[in-house]
């Protein structure tokens, strides 16, 4: 991807899971990334322990802060936005729904406030969540065209954020090329976040104990970070030379990826090498969709994307990771080496 190197990009929340994982792409790539985010969000945190920083020039900053974020991309005046700071869990949206709604909708206005005041952006990528779709009855998958919704403060502040996206990019035409990726249960090395299933269970695997499943019957797509990731690299370099391009996408695993949390768990558990003892919560528990799966025709056929690691692929991975990690190796090592291989592989199917 020759159209990376040297290009500018700002990649907001680069020193969380997904965004590290994004960084080190971009860096492979050869792109100067800035990156802005309101601290390292967890401990242990990816961030740190490859070492991302090295790669990039890291601004300290909220996205709630218009005033940092524009003279942030005034002064290193990206040429590609991908935005990927969030307030990212269901569960704490329900512990704290203002906080969410300010990060997830206000930060995506100070972002686009930004850029509009800038003039060397071209493209922005808006990263939200297979979430914002509105439940529909049935099993089939949600494509692009479906009304936005959520009953949740995440999945309402993220279908937010895609609507102000849609009417900055409608309300403000001649600026940069904005479009919005909504990937699958994005899982990988790296990721420590609290009340998710991959971190939790490899805790647990690490540290021999019983992990809480709170929906073992739930179908999600999941798909290893680099596949989604791929997704929003390979977007922006189509919207650079074609704006018709911009709007809403799906990147999700192809469909018999989609499968019940208690398939995963298993799966995992037979990799790791040992049962993962397994808990059901006390009490009620917030409200989660059963059924999510994502229709990604569109970026096939139009982008020409496609995810290269399937689910069993993604969890050997996984496996690899927490492995290195448990032996003391090198994180860099590992997550490179990862990168590298993915940038190697044939399309899965």
């Amino acid at each position: 991807m020759s159209f990376w190197r040297g290009r500018r990009v700002l990649l907001t929340g680069h020193t969380g899971f997904k965004g590290s994982w994004l960084a080190l792409q971009l860096a492979e790539l050869g792109a100067d990334v800035v990156g802005y985010a309101n601290g390292v969000p967890t401990e242990p945190a990816l961030y740190e322990l490859a070492d991302v920083g090295r790669d990039l020039v890291s601004v300290n900053g909220d996205v709630r802060d218009a005033e940092l974020l524009r003279r942030t991309v005034a002064e290193h005046r990206p040429e590609v936005v991908f935005h990927l700071a969030a307030q990212a869990l269901v569960r704490a949206s329900y512990e704290d729904p203002a906080r969410t709604f300010a990060v997830n909708v206000l930060g995506t206005v100070n972002l686009l406030e930004a850029v509009r005041a800038a003039d060397d952006v071209r493209v922005v990528v808006n990263v939200t969540t297979d979430k914002v779709y509105a439940p529909h009855v049935g099993s089939a998958p949600y494509t692009e065209t479906e009304p936005l919704g959520g009953h949740d403060p995440y999945s309402t502040s993220k279908a937010a954020s895609e609507l102000v996206t849609s009417s900055y990019r409608v309300s403000f035409p001649g600026g940069a090329t904005l479009a919005t990726a909504r990937a699958g249960n994005v899982i990988g090395g790296g990721d420590w976040a609290a009340n998710r299933l991959i971190p939790d269970l490899m805790r647990g695997a690490l540290g021999s104990e019983p992990v809480v499943v709170r929906n073992p019957d739930a179908v999600r797509p999941w798909q290893h970070v680099v596949n989604a990731n791929s997704g929003y690299l390979l977007l922006a370099e189509k919207l650079w030379d074609d704006p018709s391009l911009a709007g809403a996408w799906n990147f999700g695993p192809d469909a018999d990826d989609a499968v019940a949390v208690s398939a995963l768990v298993a799966r995992l558990s037979e990799l790791w090498g040992s049962e993962i003892e397994l808990l059901s919560p006390a009490g009620a528990q917030p409200h989660e969709a059963e059924m999510l799966r994502l229709d990604s025709s569109r970026a096939r056929n139009a982008l020409g994307w496609q995810p290269q690691w399937d689910l069993d692929h993604a969890l050997t991975s996984i496996v690899d990771w927490y492995r290195t990690f448990a032996a003391g190796g090198s994180i860099r090592d590992v997550t490179l080496a990862q990168i590298r291989d993915y940038s190697r592989a044939p399309a899965a199917r």
